[in-house]
């Protein structure tokens, strides 16, 4: 996995922690790192101290939309490069500093005002300043919507060829708070070409090893595993968490037999439940797990919320004209054929309009029909799934492959 060996262990919890030492909840974390640089020193030495392979740099919230929530304007590359050095400090060349970019809280049309060309354009900020801070890896968690994830990892492979890992939260059937499958996100993601994929945050480690049993069979790519120590309760004014180190680190061979071989910690987690973590990790034989096995005539697909499969021979219909009543159209095509594919044609620049404004209906597996190169980059933008290719239209093969590592668009 582009250099880095397996199985890895990710540090612990790094906002839970700071606000057990002294941290005031609501404040600027990054602000109050820097202006406390000590506190990040101790706790991410201690992580180091506990095993942990990689910290990550406290760039959670380090970009222009979410520092200018609290009146920082101007300081994306200063601050990014600042807490980069001290976790590089932290490290000291015995772990690993990876970049932690996280959601903007933005969503692009119909459900909100933003545009994916927005979201691409503040990670593309934070990810040259992480870049050139000097980061082993990129990670790009607490995921919770597609068009954020998408835009994050474009930005991160337009400044860096370092290894990106993508991990969503979900709930305890495995859907983001936007609706989004998290076996749909797994597919869309590693189509795109990240070098790991899983799940933070959302539940304790017994919750946890469900959904990584669902993504196992279809995964490509490394799974991660960054649960929380429980799910947190309010006790006494003060956020408990109830997993305590030990029964934490009981289901490391579960999570290791589900497919994990990224670990960690997420809210609630200590140096100690990093420890014990570290220790189960070293004592699981992983070469003697049997290989996973896959139907090579299945392919998976993905609209922004549903993982969907299809063969070879996929049989896309009659393809749909983007017109005024293209929703209807989606809608009608999909209720007629219910798990199956569709094709939508765009023929010049005002389809791709519409399209834009409709894709987040679709539901089935998707073939963009076009003949023109601009055209079909301009719908797997729009498109926040993983779309396919029947090649029934000309187009370049160089072209063709270009598309299928920035997007991840299935060729057929």
């Amino acid at each position: 996995m582009d250099g880095i060996p397996l199985p890895l262990l990710l540090d612990g919890g790094t906002g839970s922690e700071l606000l057990k030492r002294g941290m005031p909840a609501g404040v600027c974390t990054e602000q109050w790192v820097l202006e406390h640089p000590g506190v990040l020193l101790g706790l991410q030495r201690e992580y180091v101290a506990a095993g942990a392979d990689v910290i990550m740099a406290p760039t959670f919230s380090a970009n222009a939309i979410k520092l200018e929530e609290h009146g920082i304007f101007g300081q994306v590359a200063e601050y990014n490069r600042r807490l980069v050095a001290l976790s590089k400090e932290a490290a000291d060349g015995k772990a690993l500093v990876a970049a932690d970019l996280s959601p903007t809280g933005k969503f692009i049309q119909p459900y909100g005002e933003s545009t994916f060309e927005l979201l691409e354009a503040v990670y593309t900020e934070q990810a040259m300043a992480l870049a050139l801070a000097g980061v082993d890896l990129f990670m790009i968690e607490t995921t919770m919507t597609v068009p954020e994830a998408r835009a994050a990892v474009l930005a991160v492979r337009r400044v860096s060829d370092k290894p990106v890992f993508v991990s969503f939260t979900c709930d305890e059937n495995g859907r983001t708070v936007s609706g989004t499958d998290v076996l749909a996100a797994m597919i869309i993601m590693q189509g795109m070409g990240v070098s790991a994929f899983g799940l933070n945050c959302s539940s304790g480690p017994d919750r946890m090893v469900e959904q990584i049993r669902r993504l196992a069979p279809y995964a490509r790519v490394p799974l991660i595993a960054k649960p929380n120590a429980g799910l947190p309760r309010v006790e006494g004014g003060e956020t408990v968490y109830d997993c305590e180190p030990e029964e934490f680190a009981s289901y490391t061979r579960a999570l290791a037999e589900a497919g994990v071989r990224v670990f960690g910690g997420c809210c609630g987690t200590t140096p100690e439940h990093i420890a014990l973590l570290r220790q189960a990790v070293d004592s699981i034989g992983f070469q003697s797990f049997p290989a996973v096995e896959r139907d090579p005539d299945v392919i998976p697909c993905a609209s922004e919320t549903e993982a969907r499969f299809i063969t070879p021979d996929v049989d896309v219909g009659e393809p749909i004209r983007c017109t005024p009543d293209l929703m209807e159209d989606i809608v009608e095509a999909e209720e007629s054929c219910p798990q199956g594919a569709l094709k939508i044609e765009i023929l010049e620049e005002d389809d791709l309009a519409l399209f834009a404004e409709n894709q987040y209906a679709i539901k089935d597996a998707l073939c963009i029909g076009t003949d023109v190169p601009e055209l079909l980059e301009g719908a797997l933008r729009a498109f926040q799934g993983r779309a396919f290719w029947d090649g029934t239209e000309e187009l370049e093969p160089a072209f063709l492959e270009e598309m299928r590592k920035k997007y991840g668009l299935i060729l057929l």
